[in-house]
């Protein structure tokens, strides 16, 4: 279901131009996994979650990691995959999510095959079903944003970054 590494620099390239500066020599790990287009795939998402920050011996943080998470994949498969949209071959799956460590920050990233921008929606209705999702990223995360892709990639990525350790406090 995914992948690890000991370096980000090459592959994540891509994914790593609209976060905010890190140093590429503070790379320590990263792990990537493919999510079929389906609602099961946030499940999925978080067990990869769960199983890679227990590798890394960031368990403590799995909370707040997971439910971003869940918000992200959510967010992709619903608003990035309509249900009305053809689905794409299984062996090339639309949705991928992105797990980078440095060495005070962890970032979570979600690439879609959508160009259009996540939208936050203003409400003061808390008790909704939906709508929260990038609220939550918001509230959960030290920071957050998006860019589109380029080049032999197309969509965009969703980030949510995290800071680890002392830099939290």
């Amino acid at each position: 279901m995914g992948t690890n590494g000991s370096t980000v620099l090459e592959p994540f390239e891509p994914l790593r131009q609209g976060l905010p500066p890190i140093d590429p020599a503070a790379v320590s790990s990263s792990a990537s996994c493919a999510l079929p287009p389906r609602y099961e795939a946030v499940r999925g998402a978080r067990h990869f979650t769960k199983a890679t920050l227990t590798q890394w011996e960031l368990g403590e943080c799995f909370d707040d990691v997971a439910l971003v998470v869940s918000e992200l994949v959510t967010n992709a498969l619903r608003h990035a995959l309509p249900a009305d949209t053809p689905r794409a071959d299984e062996q090339d799956p639309p949705v991928r999510l992105h797990l980078m460590r440095w060495t005070s920050r962890l970032v979570c990233a979600v690439r879609d095959p959508s160009h259009a921008s996540p939208v936050t929606r203003e409400s003061d209705d808390f008790s909704a079903e939906s709508g929260r999702g990038l609220f939550l990223v918001d509230s959960f995360s030290d920071s957050w944003g998006w860019h589109p892709l380029a080049g032999t990639l197309s969509g965009k990525v969703v980030w949510a970054l995290f800071r680890l350790g002392t830099e939290r406090q």
